[in-house]
C-alpha cells in the first residue's frame, strides 16, 4: 500500500477537492488557436532601413538565409502564415547579440542605461528590492537625474514583494512609474482583471538598443536559488539558466510600438515627449519579427505563429522551456511532427519553483514518448529559458511559456530570428544545455512511483489556472 507523510497526504487532498471544484465550472478546455490552414498567404514582403523591399529584394534575402543550413520548406510554407497572424513586419538590417544567464545580460542591459542618451524604457513581470534590483533602480534614477527620461511599467502581482517605498523613490526622481493591473480593485484605471498579468520583460534605449528574453531583474538570475517559495541570495553561484537578446536595429521600432501601445491600454499618464523613433539605421545583417501578445486579441499571436512553425518543420525542433503544460493543439502539432520523421527534442527543468506546473507538465510525457518525442530534463539549475529553433533557420526567443497562462491570461514577447547564421548559434546553446541534460526513456518513465503519478494527475486539473 501507498504510503507518504501525513502533510503531503493533507495537501494532495485539499488539491483533489478544489480541482475537482474548478472541473465541475470548466468540463472543457478552451481551443486556443483556430484552423492555421485557413490562413491566407500573401507574399512575404521585408521592412528596410528606408522602409518596404521591394518584392525581388525581399525573396533574394529570404533564399539566401537558408543557405548552409538545414534543407528546409518553412519559409516557403511558413513566413506569409506568421504575416498574415502577426501583423509585425519581418526587419531587415538587425544586430542580434545572444545573451546566455544573468550576469551576461545584466551587464549588457546596465552598460546601455549608463549609455543612454534621451529616454529609457523598461517592462518587467518583476523587480525587486535586493541586490540586483536596487542597481538597476540607482542606474535608472542617475539617468533621471541626467535629464534621460525613464518610463518603467512593473506588473502589479509580479513585484507584489518588493516594498511600495521602493517604486516610491524612483517616482520621487522623476521616473514614471506605471503598474500594471493593479492587484488593488479601487486604483484601477480601466476594468479590473486580475488573472492579466504583464509577463512581458523589455528594455529600450533611446529607440535604437532593445533587450528581451525570460530574465527578470532578480539576484536569484546573479546568483540565487528558490527556497521554500522564495527567492534568496545563494552564494554558491548562479543556478538560475535563462536566455536573452540583444537587438539593434530597425525592429527596435516595433519593439518600441508594443511598449507605448502597453502604456496608453494601461492608461498611464502622458509620457513626456521624447526622441521614442529616432531615424532608422541599419546595424546588421539579421532579419528579425518582433511579436507581442495579449488576452485582448482572440488568440495568442507567439502561441499562433509557434505552433505554425513547427507544423511546417521538415528535419527538426528543438525546443527548450521553463514551464511546459501544452494544450491538445500543441501536443498534436509535436506528435505529428515526429510522425513524419522530424527529430523533435525538448528540455524541460529537472527542478523547479512552480510545483504544480511541474508535475501538470510531466503527466504529458508518457503521450510525448510514445508518439517518438524525446525529452530531457536539464540538470543542477532552475531552467528558466524560452526558446525555439525550427529546422535550423527559425528560432525564437521570449517570455512566453508553453502553459496555459501565456497563451490565454499574460502579455508576452517575442523575437523571432530568421537564418542559419544565428541558428548556429542557438543549436550550441541548446546541445550545450542537453550535455547537462538527463533523456527521459518511456521504459523508465513508465517505473515512476505510484505518488508522482498522482500528483501528475492532480496537477493536471489546474492545467487552464496555470
Amino acid at each position: 500500500m501507498l504510503q507518504m507523510p501525513l502533510g503531503q497526504a493533507a495537501q494532495l487532498k485539499r488539491l483533489l477537492f478544489v480541482a475537482l471544484l474548478c472541473l465541475a465550472g470548466c468540463s472543457s478546455l478552451p481551443t486556443i488557436v483556430p484552423d492555421l490552414a485557413r490562413t491566407p498567404r500573401q507574399p512575404v514582403q521585408l521592412q528596410g532601413v528606408h522602409g518596404p523591399l521591394s518584392p525581388a529584394q525581399s525573396k533574394a534575402i529570404l533564399e539566401g538565409l537558408g543557405r548552409h543550413g538545414q534543407e528546409t520548406g518553412i519559409f516557403d510554407r511558413h513566413l506569409a502564415r506568421e504575416e498574415a497572424i502577426v501583423g509585425s513586419p519581418l526587419t531587415t538590417g538587425n544586430r542580434v547579440l545572444l545573451l546566455q544567464n544573468g550576469p551576461a545580460t545584466y551587464g549588457a542591459m546596465l552598460e546601455a542605461i549608463a549609455a543612454a542618451r534621451d529616454h529609457i524604457n523598461m517592462e518587467t513581470y518583476i523587480l525587486e528590492d535586493d541586490d540586483v534590483g536596487q542597481r538597476f533602480a540607482q542606474a535608472l534614477i542617475d539617468k533621471q537625474q541626467q535629464g534621460v527620461q525613464v518610463n518603467l511599467i512593473r506588473d502589479s502581482v509580479g513585484t507584489r514583494g518588493t516594498p511600495a517605498s521602493f517604486f516610491q523613490k524612483l517616482a520621487d526622481a522623476g521616473v514614471r512609474v506605471l503598474e500594471f493591473n493593479p492587484i488593488n480593485p479601487f486604483v484601477a484605471r480601466k476594468e479590473w482583471e486580475l488573472n492579466r498579468r504583464d509577463h512581458r520583460k523589455l528594455l529600450i534605449v533611446d529607440g535604437r538598443k532593445a533587450f528581451l528574453g525570460g530574465i527578470n531583474i532578480s539576484s536569484v538570475y546573479a546568483s540565487g536559488s528558490a527556497k521554500q517559495g522564495r527567492r534568496v541570495q545563494d552564494a554558491d553561484g548562479p543556478t538560475w539558466r535563462d536566455t536573452d537578446l540583444q537587438l539593434e536595429g530597425p525592429v527596435v521600432a516595433e519593439l518600441q510600438k508594443l511598449f507605448l501601445a502597453a502604456w496608453a491600454a494601461q492608461k498611464g499618464d502622458p509620457l513626456a515627449a521624447r526622441h521614442y523613433f529616432p531615424p532608422t539605421e541599419a546595424a546588421g545583417q539579421e532579419v528579425v519579427r518582433a511579436i507581442g501578445s495579449s488576452p485582448d486579441e482572440a488568440y495568442s499571436l507567439i502561441y499562433a505563429t509557434l505552433l505554425s512553425a513547427i507544423g511546417s518543420a521538415q528535419t527538426s525542433v528543438l525546443l527548450t522551456n521553463a514551464y511546459f503544460v501544452p494544450d491538445p493543439q500543441l501536443l498534436a502539432t509535436l506528435e505529428a511532427a515526429a510522425a513524419r520523421g522530424v527529430d523533435v527534442r525538448l528540455i524541460l527543468p529537472s527542478q523547479t519553483d512552480s510545483w504544480l506546473v511541474f508535475h501538470a507538465g510531466r503527466g504529458y510525457y508518457e503521450q510525448l514518448l510514445r508518439a517518438g518525442v524525446k525529452l530531457y530534463e536539464r540538470r543542477g539549475v532552475n531552467l528558466h529559458s524560452k526558446t525555439v529553433l525550427v529546422d535550423g533557420v527559425w528560432a525564437t526567443v521570449g517570455s512566453t511559456n508553453l502553459d496555459w497562462r501565456s497563451f490565454l491570461h499574460n502579455h508576452e514577447l517575442n523575437a523571432v530570428v530568421l537564418g542559419a547564421d544565428f541558428g548556429k548559434q542557438v543549436q550550441a546553446m541548446f546541445e550545450k544545455d542537453l550535455a547537462e541534460s538527463d533523456e527521459i526513456t518511456l521504459a523508465q518513465w513508465q517505473k515512476r512511483p505510484i505518488k508522482n503519478r498522482l500528483k501528475e494527475y492532480l496537477a493536471r486539473m489546474w492545467a487552464y489556472w496555470l
